[in-house]
Protein backbone atom coordinates (compact mmCIF):
# COMPACT_ATOMS: atom_id res chain seq x y z
CA UNK A 1 0.00 0.00 0.00
CA UNK A 2 1.17 3.69 -1.00
CA UNK A 3 2.94 5.63 2.13
CA UNK A 4 -0.29 8.33 1.57
CA UNK A 5 -2.83 5.48 2.45
CA UNK A 6 -0.65 4.05 5.32
CA UNK A 7 -0.51 7.79 6.85
CA UNK A 8 -4.14 8.25 6.31
CA UNK A 9 -5.07 5.15 8.45
CA UNK A 10 -2.62 6.25 11.10
CA UNK A 11 -4.36 9.33 11.15
CA UNK A 12 -7.21 8.21 12.75
CA UNK A 13 -6.09 9.14 16.26
CA UNK A 14 -6.77 12.65 15.02
CA UNK A 15 -10.01 11.86 16.09
CA UNK A 16 -10.78 10.34 20.12
CA UNK A 17 -10.81 6.47 19.21
CA UNK A 18 -13.84 6.34 21.76
CA UNK A 19 -16.39 7.84 19.38
CA UNK A 20 -15.19 6.82 15.98
CA UNK A 21 -17.20 3.32 16.65
CA UNK A 22 -19.92 2.19 14.03
CA UNK A 23 -22.98 2.93 16.65
CA UNK A 24 -21.61 6.61 17.34
CA UNK A 25 -24.06 9.90 16.10
CA UNK A 26 -23.41 12.45 13.96
CA UNK A 27 -23.43 15.02 16.90
CA UNK A 28 -20.53 13.11 18.42
CA UNK A 29 -18.22 12.47 15.85
CA UNK A 30 -18.71 16.47 15.15
CA UNK A 31 -18.46 17.50 18.73
CA UNK A 32 -15.20 15.11 18.99
CA UNK A 33 -13.76 16.65 15.89
CA UNK A 34 -14.20 20.03 16.88
CA UNK A 35 -13.01 19.15 20.44
CA UNK A 36 -9.35 17.41 18.82
CA UNK A 37 -8.88 20.71 16.28
CA UNK A 38 -9.54 18.47 13.48
CA UNK A 39 -10.72 20.47 10.68
CA UNK A 40 -10.47 18.37 7.73
CA UNK A 41 -13.85 16.85 7.59
CA UNK A 42 -12.03 13.68 8.45
CA UNK A 43 -14.67 11.73 10.78
CA UNK A 44 -11.88 8.85 12.11
CA UNK A 45 -13.26 6.27 10.51
CA UNK A 46 -12.59 4.72 7.08
CA UNK A 47 -14.52 3.25 3.74
CA UNK A 48 -13.33 0.30 1.94
CA UNK A 49 -14.05 -0.23 -1.46
CA UNK A 50 -13.67 -3.88 -3.18
CA UNK A 51 -12.99 -4.05 -6.60
CA UNK A 52 -16.54 -4.59 -9.00
CA UNK A 53 -16.87 -8.06 -9.05
CA UNK A 54 -14.81 -9.17 -5.95
CA UNK A 55 -17.62 -8.28 -3.97
CA UNK A 56 -18.04 -11.54 -1.74
CA UNK A 57 -13.56 -12.26 -1.48
CA UNK A 58 -13.52 -8.71 0.09
CA UNK A 59 -16.19 -9.62 2.39
CA UNK A 60 -14.33 -13.01 3.56
CA UNK A 61 -11.06 -10.99 3.39
CA UNK A 62 -12.21 -8.68 6.50
CA UNK A 63 -13.82 -11.00 7.39
CA UNK A 64 -10.30 -13.42 8.04
CA UNK A 65 -8.65 -10.05 9.28
CA UNK A 66 -10.87 -10.49 12.69
CA UNK A 67 -13.24 -8.09 12.14
CA UNK A 68 -16.83 -8.39 13.19
CA UNK A 69 -18.47 -7.93 9.76
CA UNK A 70 -22.52 -6.93 9.84
CA UNK A 71 -24.16 -7.11 6.31
CA UNK A 72 -26.87 -4.71 4.73
CA UNK A 73 -28.61 -7.48 3.15
CA UNK A 74 -29.77 -8.64 7.10
CA UNK A 75 -31.62 -5.41 7.37
CA UNK A 76 -34.79 -5.60 6.52
CA UNK A 77 -35.54 -4.06 3.28
CA UNK A 78 -31.79 -3.33 3.80
CA UNK A 79 -32.18 -0.35 5.96
CA UNK A 80 -28.95 -0.61 7.82
CA UNK A 81 -29.45 0.96 11.34
CA UNK A 82 -25.80 2.51 12.43
CA UNK A 83 -26.59 2.65 15.98
CA UNK A 84 -27.29 -0.64 16.45
CA UNK A 85 -24.16 -1.96 15.43
CA UNK A 86 -22.78 -1.64 18.72
CA UNK A 87 -20.70 -5.08 18.67
CA UNK A 88 -19.87 -4.86 14.94
CA UNK A 89 -16.30 -3.68 13.54
CA UNK A 90 -17.83 -2.52 10.28
CA UNK A 91 -20.89 -2.85 7.79
CA UNK A 92 -20.63 -4.01 4.81
CA UNK A 93 -23.06 -2.34 2.11
CA UNK A 94 -24.33 -5.19 -0.21
CA UNK A 95 -25.45 -3.31 -2.71
CA UNK A 96 -22.66 -1.09 -3.79
CA UNK A 97 -19.56 -3.37 -2.45
CA UNK A 98 -18.40 -0.85 0.19
CA UNK A 99 -17.65 -1.01 3.92
CA UNK A 100 -17.59 1.12 6.67
CA UNK A 101 -14.88 0.22 9.54
CA UNK A 102 -15.02 2.42 12.85
CA UNK A 103 -11.55 4.07 13.97
CA UNK A 104 -10.88 1.72 16.75
CA UNK A 105 -10.86 -1.34 14.69
CA UNK A 106 -8.54 0.24 11.87
CA UNK A 107 -5.71 1.10 14.56
CA UNK A 108 -5.77 -1.79 16.57
CA UNK A 109 -5.37 -4.27 12.90
CA UNK A 110 -2.55 -1.42 11.88
CA UNK A 111 -5.45 -1.74 8.40
CA UNK A 112 -2.61 -0.23 6.38
CA UNK A 113 -0.44 -4.05 6.60
CA UNK A 114 -4.09 -5.71 6.64
CA UNK A 115 -5.51 -4.56 4.08
CA UNK A 116 -2.85 -4.23 0.71
CA UNK A 117 -4.18 -2.78 -2.41
CA UNK A 118 -2.14 -5.17 -4.14
CA UNK A 119 -2.66 -6.48 -7.58
CA UNK A 120 -4.60 -9.81 -6.87
CA UNK A 121 -6.42 -7.60 -3.45
CA UNK A 122 -10.33 -7.85 -3.43
CA UNK A 123 -10.36 -4.70 -2.07
CA UNK A 124 -9.37 -1.75 -4.61
CA UNK A 125 -9.28 1.50 -2.33
CA UNK A 126 -9.27 2.50 1.84
CA UNK A 127 -10.14 6.31 2.51
CA UNK A 128 -11.47 8.21 5.02
CA UNK A 129 -14.86 8.93 5.65
CA UNK A 130 -15.88 12.51 5.36
CA UNK A 131 -18.54 14.65 6.45
CA UNK A 132 -21.05 16.00 4.49
CA UNK A 133 -23.74 18.01 4.70
CA UNK A 134 -27.09 20.12 2.97
CA UNK A 135 -26.17 22.50 0.70
CA UNK A 136 -27.60 26.20 0.82
CA UNK A 137 -26.31 29.73 -0.27
CA UNK A 138 -25.57 30.38 3.46
CA UNK A 139 -21.97 28.23 3.43
CA UNK A 140 -19.28 29.93 0.85
CA UNK A 141 -17.03 26.46 2.05
CA UNK A 142 -18.56 23.33 3.32
CA UNK A 143 -16.51 23.82 6.47
CA UNK A 144 -18.81 26.70 7.08
CA UNK A 145 -21.17 23.77 7.62
CA UNK A 146 -19.27 21.81 9.79
CA UNK A 147 -18.70 25.07 12.53
CA UNK A 148 -22.89 25.61 11.95
CA UNK A 149 -23.53 22.25 12.67
CA UNK A 150 -21.33 22.18 15.65
CA UNK A 151 -23.14 25.44 17.02
CA UNK A 152 -26.43 23.88 16.47
CA UNK A 153 -25.22 20.68 18.50
CA UNK A 154 -24.22 23.07 21.44
CA UNK A 155 -27.22 24.35 21.76
CA UNK A 156 -29.19 21.61 21.65
CA UNK A 157 -27.45 19.61 24.32
CA UNK A 158 -27.89 23.12 26.22
CA UNK A 159 -31.17 23.04 25.72
CA UNK A 160 -31.57 26.23 24.11
CA UNK A 161 -32.09 25.78 20.79
CA UNK A 162 -34.36 27.58 18.77
CA UNK A 163 -36.10 27.53 15.01
CA UNK A 164 -34.14 30.39 12.89
CA UNK A 165 -36.23 32.46 11.56
CA UNK A 166 -36.70 31.74 8.01
CA UNK A 167 -38.20 34.00 5.18
CA UNK A 168 -41.54 34.01 4.08
CA UNK A 169 -42.68 34.05 0.86
CA UNK A 170 -46.08 32.56 1.05
CA UNK A 171 -47.39 35.83 0.38
CA UNK A 172 -45.96 36.36 -3.48
CA UNK A 173 -46.63 32.72 -4.25
CA UNK A 174 -50.05 32.90 -5.67
CA UNK A 175 -51.64 30.60 -8.44
CA UNK A 176 -49.75 29.21 -11.15
CA UNK A 177 -46.27 27.48 -11.00
CA UNK A 178 -43.30 27.92 -9.47
CA UNK A 179 -40.43 30.21 -12.34
CA UNK A 180 -38.97 26.74 -11.79
CA UNK A 181 -41.49 24.01 -12.83
CA UNK A 182 -42.13 27.04 -15.89
CA UNK A 183 -38.34 27.02 -16.60
CA UNK A 184 -38.34 23.07 -16.82
CA UNK A 185 -41.81 22.89 -18.68
CA UNK A 186 -43.11 20.82 -16.11
CA UNK A 187 -46.67 22.41 -16.13
CA UNK A 188 -47.69 21.46 -20.14
CA UNK A 189 -46.68 17.93 -19.32
CA UNK A 190 -48.88 15.22 -19.64
CA UNK A 191 -46.59 12.93 -17.09
CA UNK A 192 -46.69 12.46 -13.09
CA UNK A 193 -44.31 10.04 -12.26
CA UNK A 194 -46.99 7.83 -11.73
CA UNK A 195 -45.16 4.07 -10.88
CA UNK A 196 -41.73 5.51 -10.34
CA UNK A 197 -39.79 5.44 -7.01
CA UNK A 198 -37.90 8.75 -6.21
CA UNK A 199 -35.99 8.68 -3.27
CA UNK A 200 -34.66 11.73 -1.99
CA UNK A 201 -31.69 11.25 1.00
CA UNK A 202 -31.61 14.53 3.18
CA UNK A 203 -32.70 15.21 6.38
CA UNK A 204 -35.68 13.01 6.42
CA UNK A 205 -39.57 14.64 5.94
CA UNK A 206 -41.86 16.68 7.53
CA UNK A 207 -44.59 13.38 7.26
CA UNK A 208 -47.60 14.90 8.99
CA UNK A 209 -46.90 17.80 6.20
CA UNK A 210 -50.79 18.25 5.03
CA UNK A 211 -49.98 18.58 0.89
CA UNK A 212 -48.32 14.93 1.30
CA UNK A 213 -51.97 13.37 3.13
CA UNK A 214 -52.47 10.26 0.97
CA UNK A 215 -49.78 10.02 -0.69
CA UNK A 216 -47.42 6.63 -0.88
CA UNK A 217 -44.27 7.03 1.42
CA UNK A 218 -41.62 4.94 2.52
CA UNK A 219 -39.20 6.41 4.78
CA UNK A 220 -36.25 5.29 6.66
CA UNK A 221 -33.56 7.03 9.25
CA UNK A 222 -29.77 6.68 8.69
CA UNK A 223 -28.90 8.60 11.48
CA UNK A 224 -28.02 7.76 14.94
CA UNK A 225 -31.03 8.42 17.75
CA UNK A 226 -33.20 10.46 15.22
CA UNK A 227 -36.43 9.76 13.28
CA UNK A 228 -36.94 10.30 9.65
CA UNK A 229 -38.81 13.16 11.00
CA UNK A 230 -37.38 16.20 9.14
CA UNK A 231 -36.21 18.93 11.98
CA UNK A 232 -34.54 20.83 9.84
CA UNK A 233 -36.73 21.62 6.70
CA UNK A 234 -34.09 20.87 3.68
CA UNK A 235 -35.65 17.29 3.12
CA UNK A 236 -38.92 18.63 3.31
CA UNK A 237 -38.26 21.61 1.01
CA UNK A 238 -36.34 19.28 -1.81
CA UNK A 239 -39.29 16.32 -1.47
CA UNK A 240 -41.57 18.97 -2.45
CA UNK A 241 -40.30 20.27 -5.84
CA UNK A 242 -39.23 16.53 -6.49
CA UNK A 243 -42.69 14.67 -5.87
CA UNK A 244 -44.97 17.69 -4.52
CA UNK A 245 -48.78 17.95 -5.48
CA UNK A 246 -49.81 19.28 -8.29
CA UNK A 247 -53.08 21.43 -6.58
CA UNK A 248 -51.78 22.87 -3.70
CA UNK A 249 -54.61 24.23 -1.90
CA UNK A 250 -56.09 27.66 -1.87
CA UNK A 251 -54.35 30.78 -3.57
CA UNK A 252 -50.91 28.81 -3.36
CA UNK A 253 -48.73 28.00 -6.56
CA UNK A 254 -47.94 24.48 -7.65
CA UNK A 255 -44.39 23.86 -6.87
CA UNK A 256 -43.74 19.87 -6.86
CA UNK A 257 -42.98 18.04 -10.29
CA UNK A 258 -43.74 13.99 -9.97
CA UNK A 259 -46.88 14.71 -7.85
CA UNK A 260 -47.81 10.54 -8.84
CA UNK A 261 -44.35 9.13 -7.83
CA UNK A 262 -44.11 6.78 -4.91
CA UNK A 263 -41.61 8.94 -2.21
CA UNK A 264 -38.68 7.18 -0.61
CA UNK A 265 -37.64 9.70 2.34
CA UNK A 266 -34.61 8.96 3.49
CA UNK A 267 -32.85 10.46 6.69
CA UNK A 268 -29.10 10.41 5.72
CA UNK A 269 -28.49 13.90 7.01
CA UNK A 270 -29.19 14.90 10.61
CA UNK A 271 -31.71 17.14 12.34
CA UNK A 272 -28.40 20.12 12.17
CA UNK A 273 -28.01 18.98 8.08
CA UNK A 274 -25.14 17.08 8.80
CA UNK A 275 -24.01 13.33 8.17
CA UNK A 276 -21.25 10.97 6.96
CA UNK A 277 -20.10 9.46 3.84
CA UNK A 278 -21.44 6.28 5.71
CA UNK A 279 -24.90 7.25 6.67
CA UNK A 280 -24.94 8.38 2.70
CA UNK A 281 -23.70 4.93 1.78
CA UNK A 282 -26.53 3.56 3.82
CA UNK A 283 -29.37 5.70 2.20
CA UNK A 284 -28.06 5.23 -1.08
CA UNK A 285 -27.20 1.42 -0.42
CA UNK A 286 -31.14 0.90 0.59
CA UNK A 287 -32.32 2.98 -2.25
CA UNK A 288 -30.79 1.11 -4.83
CA UNK A 289 -32.13 -2.45 -2.46
CA UNK A 290 -35.57 -1.39 -3.40
CA UNK A 291 -34.81 -0.25 -7.33
CA UNK A 292 -35.80 3.70 -7.05
CA UNK A 293 -35.43 4.60 -10.55
CA UNK A 294 -34.50 7.86 -9.22
CA UNK A 295 -32.13 9.23 -6.33
CA UNK A 296 -31.84 12.48 -5.27
CA UNK A 297 -29.12 13.41 -3.21
CA UNK A 298 -28.99 17.90 -2.28
CA UNK A 299 -25.68 17.62 -0.15
CA UNK A 300 -22.21 16.89 -0.20
CA UNK A 301 -18.50 18.91 1.15
CA UNK A 302 -15.34 19.88 -0.85
CA UNK A 303 -13.73 16.83 -0.63
CA UNK A 304 -12.01 14.73 -3.49
CA UNK A 305 -13.69 12.15 -5.56
CA UNK A 306 -14.20 9.09 -3.17
CA UNK A 307 -14.22 5.47 -4.91
CA UNK A 308 -17.41 4.76 -2.60
CA UNK A 309 -19.34 7.03 -4.07
CA UNK A 310 -18.75 6.21 -7.39
CA UNK A 311 -19.26 2.19 -6.88
CA UNK A 312 -22.57 3.65 -5.53
CA UNK A 313 -23.13 5.51 -8.84
CA UNK A 314 -22.25 1.99 -10.72
CA UNK A 315 -24.36 0.00 -8.69
CA UNK A 316 -27.00 2.51 -9.17
CA UNK A 317 -27.01 2.73 -13.20
CA UNK A 318 -26.48 -1.46 -13.30
CA UNK A 319 -29.92 -2.08 -11.24
CA UNK A 320 -31.67 0.64 -13.24
CA UNK A 321 -31.03 3.42 -11.04
CA UNK A 322 -29.45 7.00 -11.31
CA UNK A 323 -28.21 8.64 -8.59
CA UNK A 324 -28.38 12.96 -9.56
CA UNK A 325 -26.62 15.18 -6.91
CA UNK A 326 -25.99 18.73 -6.20
CA UNK A 327 -22.88 20.40 -7.37
CA UNK A 328 -22.39 22.59 -4.22
CA UNK A 329 -22.32 26.01 -3.51
CA UNK A 330 -18.65 26.83 -2.87
CA UNK A 331 -18.25 28.58 -6.11
CA UNK A 332 -15.46 25.93 -6.53
CA UNK A 333 -15.05 23.11 -8.76
CA UNK A 334 -17.73 20.38 -7.78
CA UNK A 335 -17.32 18.66 -4.52
CA UNK A 336 -18.58 15.01 -3.12
CA UNK A 337 -20.62 12.83 -3.89
CA UNK A 338 -21.21 14.64 -7.27
CA UNK A 339 -17.79 14.70 -8.53
CA UNK A 340 -17.97 11.11 -9.06
CA UNK A 341 -18.24 9.86 -12.88
CA UNK A 342 -21.26 8.22 -11.89
CA UNK A 343 -23.15 10.40 -10.42
CA UNK A 344 -24.96 13.05 -12.22
CA UNK A 345 -24.50 16.46 -11.13
CA UNK A 346 -26.48 19.67 -10.90
CA UNK A 347 -25.55 23.07 -11.48
CA UNK A 348 -27.87 26.12 -10.00
CA UNK A 349 -29.45 29.01 -12.13
CA UNK A 350 -31.14 32.12 -11.09
CA UNK A 351 -34.49 32.86 -12.66
CA UNK A 352 -32.79 34.78 -16.15
CA UNK A 353 -31.46 31.48 -16.65
CA UNK A 354 -27.71 32.76 -15.86
CA UNK A 355 -25.30 31.02 -13.53
CA UNK A 356 -25.68 31.28 -9.81
CA UNK A 357 -22.95 33.30 -8.65
CA UNK A 358 -22.44 30.19 -5.90
CA UNK A 359 -22.83 27.25 -7.78
CA UNK A 360 -19.71 25.01 -8.44
CA UNK A 361 -18.07 24.45 -11.47
CA UNK A 362 -16.17 21.96 -13.81
CA UNK A 363 -17.99 18.29 -13.52
CA UNK A 364 -21.43 19.21 -14.01
CA UNK A 365 -23.88 17.57 -16.64
CA UNK A 366 -26.99 19.58 -16.49
CA UNK A 367 -28.51 22.73 -14.58
CA UNK A 368 -32.26 23.63 -13.33
CA UNK A 369 -33.59 26.48 -11.23
CA UNK A 370 -31.28 26.97 -8.09
CA UNK A 371 -32.01 30.67 -6.89
CA UNK A 372 -35.73 31.69 -5.17
CA UNK A 373 -36.99 28.41 -4.95
CA UNK A 374 -40.54 27.92 -3.27
CA UNK A 375 -41.72 24.83 -1.84
CA UNK A 376 -42.86 22.82 1.19
CA UNK A 377 -41.60 23.21 4.70
CA UNK A 378 -41.85 22.02 8.41
CA UNK A 379 -44.75 23.36 10.05
CA UNK A 380 -46.97 25.61 11.07
CA UNK A 381 -44.63 27.60 8.48
CA UNK A 382 -45.75 24.88 5.85
CA UNK A 383 -43.89 26.81 2.66
CA UNK A 384 -40.20 28.49 2.25
CA UNK A 385 -38.21 29.94 -0.62
CA UNK A 386 -35.02 29.05 -0.66
CA UNK A 387 -31.97 28.80 -2.97
CA UNK A 388 -28.85 26.36 -3.41
CA UNK A 389 -27.57 23.46 -5.74
CA UNK A 390 -29.87 21.77 -3.46
CA UNK A 391 -33.28 23.01 -4.99
CA UNK A 392 -31.54 22.84 -8.07
CA UNK A 393 -31.50 18.98 -7.76
CA UNK A 394 -34.80 17.86 -6.97
CA UNK A 395 -36.03 20.18 -10.29
CA UNK A 396 -34.07 17.18 -12.11
CA UNK A 397 -35.30 14.36 -9.99
CA UNK A 398 -38.57 15.39 -10.53
CA UNK A 399 -37.92 15.53 -14.44
CA UNK A 400 -36.45 12.75 -14.06
CA UNK A 401 -39.26 11.00 -12.47
CA UNK A 402 -41.55 12.11 -15.73
CA UNK A 403 -39.17 10.62 -18.33
CA UNK A 404 -39.03 7.30 -16.69
CA UNK A 405 -42.80 7.24 -16.98
CA UNK A 406 -42.31 7.23 -20.52
CA UNK A 407 -40.41 4.24 -20.95
CA UNK A 408 -39.08 1.33 -19.25
CA UNK A 409 -36.71 1.24 -21.10
CA UNK A 410 -35.55 4.90 -19.97
CA UNK A 411 -33.65 3.57 -16.91
CA UNK A 412 -30.06 3.86 -15.55
CA UNK A 413 -27.83 5.49 -18.13
CA UNK A 414 -30.60 5.54 -20.76
CA UNK A 415 -32.54 8.02 -17.95
CA UNK A 416 -29.16 10.25 -17.48
CA UNK A 417 -28.72 10.20 -21.99
CA UNK A 418 -32.21 11.23 -22.22
CA UNK A 419 -32.29 13.82 -19.22
CA UNK A 420 -28.99 15.65 -21.05
CA UNK A 421 -30.41 15.52 -24.79
CA UNK A 422 -33.38 16.79 -23.90
CA UNK A 423 -32.24 20.08 -22.31
CA UNK A 424 -32.48 23.59 -23.16
CA UNK A 425 -29.32 24.56 -24.60
CA UNK A 426 -27.25 27.66 -22.70
CA UNK A 427 -24.91 29.89 -23.77
CA UNK A 428 -22.43 29.34 -20.71
CA UNK A 429 -19.53 26.40 -21.38
CA UNK A 430 -20.37 23.46 -20.13
CA UNK A 431 -18.49 23.54 -16.88
CA UNK A 432 -21.08 25.96 -15.66
CA UNK A 433 -24.27 24.46 -16.98
CA UNK A 434 -23.49 21.28 -18.59
CA UNK A 435 -25.79 20.21 -21.32
CA UNK A 436 -28.46 22.60 -20.32
CA UNK A 437 -31.49 23.64 -17.94
CA UNK A 438 -33.43 20.41 -17.46
CA UNK A 439 -37.02 20.13 -19.32
CA UNK A 440 -39.68 17.57 -18.65
CA UNK A 441 -41.62 15.20 -21.37
CA UNK A 442 -44.34 16.50 -23.44
CA UNK A 443 -44.76 13.17 -24.57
Amino acid sequence: MAKSKRAAIKKSSSVKNETTNLSSSIDDLILAAADSGNNSLETGRYIVTLKEGAEKKGLDSLNAQGLRMANSRDFKDSAVGLESLTGADGIFFNEIGCALVSGTAAKERSMATDFDAATDSPISVIEPEYFVFASDTDSSEFLRGFLKATEVISKEIGGAQKAEDQEDDTGAQVLGNTWGLTACRVPSSPRSGLGIKVAVLDTGMFLPHPDFIGRPIISRSFIAGQSVMDGNGHGTHCIGTACGTKTPPGIIQRYGIGWRATIFAGKVLSNSGSGSTATVLAGMNWAIANRCQVISMSLGAQTPVQAAYTAAGQAALNNGCLIIAAAGNSAAPTGAPANSPTIMSVAALNPNRTPANFSNFGKVEIAAPGVGVFSSWLMPQRYNTISGTSMATPHVAGCAALWAQTSPNIRGMNLWRKLTATARPLPFVPARVGAGLVQAPQI
